[in-house]
């Protein structure tokens, strides 16, 4: 098991949460709709009817709800990946329309690059940008040594615990300084034991950086663990957001925070959201 580095500084959360309300989203989604074409038979599909969501400035959004609900199909419309059928997603106030710098997304898995070792892993998404060598290998480094692997910069990826490979997936992520980091669960390859060191690694980084974070799980604990606010899908096709809920817990979080009454209270409500959102249609 890999042990976690020091926690996040402490702060007042009630403030820290009510300022960023008053701050202009990074990110917002007016109405967002999501449609795929199915091949086959040249139906549409409609994964996602209508979320609309706004996400301030170094904030931490949890995305839940049932299997097949379109969390993920949401973080890749984020990314630029997939086209809105309707609606808008805007960042800083811009429509996206494709993919783009301010956006970084650390998928389930590394998919890490098995000829380059962890530096030059890292360090790929700046050499596509035409980043000065120089530039780059500084800025590569930096982000090693936040994720805790300055002791493996010249590894391979079969030389790393899936925990580390993970490490290094979240630093080519951080590498090119997006606006905004989407999570995709990153975790869920991972054993348990792992699974919970890597989440006080996420918020020791986070912490440290300041990103605006979305994440994506199937774990309600996790999210309520890790997240300022959890939006709740319902079942798809045509999903909506059923509740947003807000998660006062005080950081830094700690093993003390998961034996809370209030994490209890937290994760009880979103399980019977889910339990009773039933179909967006």
């Amino acid at each position: 098991m890999e042990a976690p580095l020091s926690g996040p500084r402490r702060r007042d959360v009630a403030e820290d949460m009510r300022a960023r309300h008053d701050e202009i989203p990074v990110l917002q989604a007016e109405h967002l709709g999501v449609e795929y074409r199915i091949a086959r038979t040249g139906e549409r599909y409609r994964a996602i009817r209508d979320i609309t969501l706004a996400a301030p400035q170094g904030s931490f959004t949890a995305i839940v709800g049932p299997s097949g609900c379109g969390k993920s199909t949401f973080l890749k419309a984020i990314a630029g990946l997939i086209p809105c059928a309707h609606g808008r997603l805007l960042i800083d106030g811009k429509v996206v329309d494709g993919p783009g710098d301010g956006r970084a997304v650390v998928f389930q898995s590394p998919a890490l690059l098995p000829w380059r070792d962890v530096l030059g892993n890292v360090i790929y998404g700046l050499e596509l940008r035409r980043a000065r060598r120089d530039d780059a290998v500084k800025r590569a480094r930096s982000m090693i040594d936040l994720v805790g692997l300055s002791d493996f910069v010249h590894n391979y990826p079969w030389e790393l615990s899936g925990g580390m490979q993970q490490r290094v997936n979240l630093a080519r992520a951080l590498a090119v300084d997006p606006k905004i980091l989407l999570l995709d669960e990153p975790f869920s390859a991972l054993d348990a034991q792992t699974r919970e060191v890597m989440q006080y690694e996420l918020l020791r980084i986070w912490d440290e950086t300041r990103k605006t974070a979305v994440f994506v799980t199937h774990e309600i604990g996790e999210a309520v663990f890790l997240a300022d606010r959890v939006a709740v899908l319902s079942k798809g096709p045509e999903s909506v957001i059923v509740e947003t809920v807000e998660v006062p817990l005080p950081r830094p979080r700690t093993a003390q925070t998961k034996r809370a009454p209030l994490f209890f209270e937290l994760v009880d409500r979103i399980w019977a959201r889910i339990a009773g959102a039933g179909n967006g249609r």
